[in-house]
């Protein structure tokens, strides 16, 4: 057999083509797995993080005044809601500002008080800027703020922690001012 026949029977064998091609093809594919799945888990827990600076904000305006019981309980709420991720790195702030009758700003008002989970509350009379059209005269804003480090559980894709932040504005809906807690849980 000459070599030029040789040739044409080797361009014509394909009994490992399928094999090689997919030995080819794996690690692109296992890349690609994984990375739609951490990309999935990642976007849950952005979610969820969103849900606890609404819900934190929301169960707070609710009343016409919190107790440290009660600032408590809204923070077990929220951390309740990042389940299964772990809350133990999330930091939760909840804030009352009101308004200013000094400078009579709609922009900006002043802490009134401030709790926070596994954070640092914000000091009582400092200025917080909110966005336009949240504050009115002789009230208040409720303000939910959350940050939280991810960390993908696989670790194959995403191998560093990810800062998810939000914060939450809401009005109280019972009285202008809602009066807080004697102190922080």
């Amino acid at each position: 057999m000459g070599a030029i026949a040789r040739l044409r029977l080797f361009a014509r064998a394909q009994g490992g083509l399928a094999a090689v091609e997919f030995a080819f093809l794996l690690p692109v594919m296992l890349t690609m797995f994984f990375g739609v799945v951490e990309l999935s888990m990642a976007i849950n827990c952005r979610a969820a993080v969103t849900a606890v600076a609404s819900t934190a904000a929301d169960l707070t305006a609710q009343s016409s005044s919190i107790s440290t019981t009660g600032m408590g309980d809204v923070f077990n709420a929220a951390g309740a809601i990042l389940y299964p991720y772990d809350t133990s790195t999330a930091k939760i702030t909840v804030t009352s500002i009101n308004y200013d009758t000094g400078t009579k700003s709609l922009t900006s008002g002043k802490v009134a008080w401030s709790c926070s989970k596994n954070g640092t509350a914000r000091s009582t009379n400092a200025t917080v800027t909110l966005p336009s059209g949240l504050m009115t005269a002789n009230g208040s804003v409720i303000m939910s703020e959350i940050t939280y480090s991810y960390t993908s559980p696989t670790t194959k894709i995403i191998t560093g922690p990810m800062s998810m932040t939000n914060t939450f504005y809401t009005k109280p809906r019972r009285v202008a001012q809602i009066t807080g807690p004697s102190s922080c849980p």
